[in-house]
């Protein structure tokens, strides 16, 4: 070991929120690791990058035996290599993209989690911080599968924050709303495509270009992870953004038809009743 900066490592690191956290942990004083799948990228200064396929059980280990033979500990380790699908129904996308999603999104949380944990409670000293979305929270309609990915990831931490704090562990989540990052621009397309929803993935389309207009910059989120490094006692959720927080205040007094009708409203879907079908002389 080097020195006696406490190590973070943050995966997804080579661009957006992910990047964001990086640079601020460095600047507040830690020796920061990144990751991606490329790895070390040109101009790359206040920390450094290694190659990480989050889905690869080889690759996650070896990454983790390079960092404990550089420095001996991972004190905080930042979850935030993750991928999203375009706006579009639940039926568009094939169980091999559900899996695919599932594989990256939750369970590289999972891998990263079983290969640090155990140097961490060696130490019984550590933090997890794992970067989810409001979406985790209050589920939005046409990103159904990226939602439940990160409701997996919602109540896998907050079950291990149980878990391991008895070790001196503690594990929080971050909750962003819509983000100023590439992010977006990177969501994987539906691979089951139906022609008949052709005209409400344009019009969602245009409802989230406009949402990104007024979106937080990635700052924002990677400001609320130094928050939750710094308290003395990490509480489980941080929402990130005056959106999230909106939504969470929603989602936790509001009465559910108040925020039913929010979403459908927001996302410029109509709002039609269906007939109700009469069996046994009640309707179902």
């Amino acid at each position: 070991m080097t020195d006696n900066k406490p190590v973070a490592l943050v995966t997804g690191a080579s661009s957006g929120i992910g990047e964001a956290t990086a640079n601020k942990l460095a600047d507040a004083g830690f020796k920061v690791y990144g990751t991606s799948r490329r790895g070390a990228k040109a101009g790359q200064g206040v920390f450094q990058m290694l190659p990480l396929d989050v889905t690869d059980d080889a690759s996650v280990e070896a990454l983790v035996a390079e960092l404990m033979r550089r420095e001996g500990r991972i004190d905080l380790l930042v979850n935030n290599a993750g991928f999203g699908i375009a706006p579009a129904s639940a039926l568009e996308s094939s169980i091999d993209q559900a899996k695919a999603l599932f594989d990256t999104n939750f369970l590289g949380i999972v891998r990263l989690v079983r290969a640090v944990v155990p140097h961490m409670r060696r130490r019984r000293r550590g933090q997890i911080i794992n970067i989810s979305s409001i979406l985790g929270v209050v589920p939005m309609p046409y990103v159904a599968l990226y939602a439940a990915s990160k409701h997996a990831v919602e109540g896998y931490s907050e079950a291990l924050d149980h878990e391991l704090r008895t070790d001196g562990i503690r594990v929080s989540v971050i909750e962003p709303a819509y983000t100023k990052t590439q992010f977006e621009a990177n969501n994987a397309q539906p691979d089951a495509k139906l022609e008949e929803f052709e005209p409400l993935r344009q019009k969602l389309a245009g409802v989230l270009s406009q949402a990104m207009e007024t979106a937080d910059g990635p700052d924002v989120a990677a400001e609320v992870v130094l928050q939750a490094v710094r308290a003395k006692r990490p509480k489980l959720r941080y929402t990130a953004g005056k959106t999230a927080a909106q939504l969470q205040f929603l989602r936790r007094f509001a009465p559910v038809s108040v925020l039913d009708s929010g979403i459908r409203k927001n996302l410029q879907l109509e709002t039609k009743t269906p007939e109700r079908v009469v069996f046994d002389g009640r309707q179902l």
